[in-house]
């Protein structure tokens, strides 16, 4: 599915609030846009929405706001994906953006890291 004109301002908008974290790129995948730093995907953007990844240390701060996880069905089944929504005021403010995106970027870097240890 082709990518909309709104969609990639959208993205262009996110990349570039970001980037007081660093050269933070996106990269088109899975219908939407991953949101990288240094190689690693740290979030997501899906229909003009932005979601941050998110692990055990970071999920009840985004459930507490009432943000919700990233959630598809394919084949009648609901699959959930650890990113969760993104708190208005980081899309409006880019020293807030840097918190949560910094944040994110910490998951990732978690990940990566439980991940090279198996």
């Amino acid at each position: 599915m082709p990518t909309s004109n709104a969609e990639k301002e959208f993205v262009s908008y996110v990349v570039e609030l970001m980037q007081s974290l660093g050269p933070v790129r996106s990269k088109r995948m899975f219908g939407g846009h991953g949101i990288f730093l240094e190689g690693l995907m740290f979030a997501l953007v899906i229909r003009s929405t932005l979601y941050f990844k998110a692990d055990a240390e970071t999920q009840g701060d985004f459930e507490a706001r009432g943000l919700g996880p990233f959630s598809y069905s394919k084949q009648g089944r609901e699959f959930s994906l650890s990113y969760f929504e993104a708190p208005e005021e980081a899309m409006e403010d880019e020293a807030e953006m840097f918190g949560w995106a910094s944040r994110a970027y910490t998951v990732a870097l978690r990940a990566a890291s439980r991940k090279k240890k198996s």
